[in-house]
């Protein structure tokens, strides 16, 4: 697929801190991109500079097909939504309002406002005060101020901080239907197992660096789930010199691939072991990243 952002040894050092050290970045068209990693790995550093809110200090950014610089980034922003940290809005005026003051600074139609406030469903509430919204409905009209230039590209950073499971489970209808639109969405989140459930392309970093990038599929296949075997006695398992751990019902191997699981299991039989099952623990995206990251960090 066509990509809508990349970057190149993009890099960003705060005195003698690194903050994003030499990413290469590849968010595809049309995708909901999940951009994951610890506190301090460097995510919002790395949204900022693709907005233009930071300078890198070294490397290329593109977006949309251009080289994102000083003089270009005018021309890009109109082409771009985006809700960094806190999402906006003053609480003494009405969502409307608010929307308002988002049309004309960007010169837009009322139409545009309209289509904003209906595609994240605050038609029936804009002419409340936003002190009064749910922090759902705050995060929502956020998302209606990014949303109503038309973007072809959509930034959030933690879209759903705070959220209660309506509210998150909200948001993430909204991004899987605007990227069904054709509107790249590319979202930060400590919330993995909703990442998990919206997302297409998967970016994980680590201190400033990108460990991984690609599909679900992908990222699983970089990790190798435990295996159980199961049997009446697992002692007589161990006894044949496998580095295994005895659980209830059988032994638990960690690291070993489909040959090598081939292996464990003939020898077992060829001892008479008593063999019942044999399968992978599942894992989560949660349990994929802590073994990526080398559970350095927390989420």
């Amino acid at each position: 697929m066509s990509a809508v952002i990349t970057t190149h040894g993009l890099t960003k050092t705060f005195k003698s801190h690194t903050a994003v050290d030499s990413l290469d970045l590849h968010v595809p068209q049309g995708v909901v991109y999940g951009f994951l990693g610890p506190n301090g790995s460097g995510k919002s550093t790395t949204m900022k500079m693709l907005l233009g809110l930071t300078q890198p200090t070294s490397g290329d950014i593109n977006v949309l097909g251009q080289p994102l610089t000083r003089a270009s980034r005018t021309e890009l922003l109109p082409s771009i939504g985006s809700m960094i940290e806190a999402p906006p809005g003053y609480g003494h005026l009405t969502g409307r309002e608010n929307m308002r003051i988002v049309q004309g600074m960007l010169d837009l139609s009322s139409a545009q406002i309209d289509r904003a406030l209906a595609t994240v469903r605050l038609t029936e509430h804009q002419h409340k005060l936003v002190r009064n919204y749910s922090l759902g409905m705050k995060q929502r009209l956020g998302i209606a101020m990014a949303l109503a230039r038309d973007p072809a590209l959509l930034v959030l950073d933690e879209p759903t901080n705070g959220l209660d499971p309506a509210g998150i489970e909200e948001i993430r209808t909204l991004l899987v239907h605007l990227a069904g639109r054709g509107i790249t969405v590319m979202v930060s989140s400590h919330m993995l197992d909703e990442i998990d459930k919206m997302a297409g392309v998967l970016g994980i970093l680590a201190n400033g660096r990108m460990i991984f990038q690609g599909t679900r599929d992908e990222l699983f296949a970089h990790s190798i789930p435990d295996l159980i075997i199961e049997t009446p006695d697992p002692q007589a398992a161990l006894a044949q010199g496998i580095t295994a751990t005895p659980i209830p019902r059988g032994i638990r191997i960690s690291g070993i691939d489909k040959h090598q699981t081939a292996q464990v299991v003939h020898r077992l039989a060829v001892a008479g072991v008593p063999i019942h099952e044999v399968r992978r623990v599942q894992q989560s995206l949660e349990d994929v990243f802590m073994d990526l990251t080398g559970r350095g960090g927390m989420l």
